[in-house]
């Protein structure tokens, strides 16, 4: 089965882009590569129990189990030990990124209170996108009421983009939707 973003992309963002930069070569058209959900749990030092809750909602989320990240170095201000799981992510690829793109564009985004678009200076100059989420709750998946606290995570959609200019087209036919 195959994802409905998917088919738009083949059909319609597709000639958009080969009309707009000119592009003779299908290879050359960009595309999204990927998209990394990260989760961070500071305060996973002190309460283990955190990450539990953290990685099922993130596993809701994005319909994959996440991994998770551990501390690279120890610093004693933080109470932070080498090796502590401090956060988890998931990477997404083909059918089960566009499902997410099309859930957080579609549905997720507009849930968030007093939107007027993203900002579209977040790129990174290579093509790549990347947005903060204050609340998860903002996903139809996530049960409120089993919701213990507030968690923002950090979205990364990867393009094939080799600028921000063709990454804002693709993005923008693709439909996330940017401010003016």
């Amino acid at each position: 089965m195959r994802a409905r973003l998917r088919e738009v992309y083949t059909k319609k963002v597709v000639p958009e882009l080969q009309q707009q930069f000119g592009y003779t070569n299908a290879m050359a058209i960009p595309k999204i590569d990927k998209i990394s959900i990260n989760l961070g749990l500071g305060e996973a030092t002190g309460n283990a129990k955190l990450m539990d809750a953290a990685v099922q909602e993130l596993t809701a989320i994005s319909g994959q189990k996440p991994v998770i990240t551990k501390a690279k170095k120890s610093i004693a201000a933080f109470k932070l030990r080498e090796g502590m799981a401090i956060g988890c992510m998931v990477t997404l690829r083909g059918n089960a990124m566009y499902e997410f793109f099309d859930r957080l564009t579609s549905i997720a985004l507009p849930r968030v209170r007093d939107f007027r678009g993203l900002n579209p200076k977040s790129f990174d100059g290579r093509g790549n996108y990347t947005l903060g989420i204050k609340d998860q709750l903002i996903f139809p998946e996530i049960d409120y009421n089993k919701v213990d606290k507030a968690r923002g995570m950090n979205i990364c959609i990867t393009t094939t983009a080799k600028n921000d200019a063709e990454a804002l087209a693709l993005l923008k036919f693709m439909g996330m939707p940017f401010r003016a």
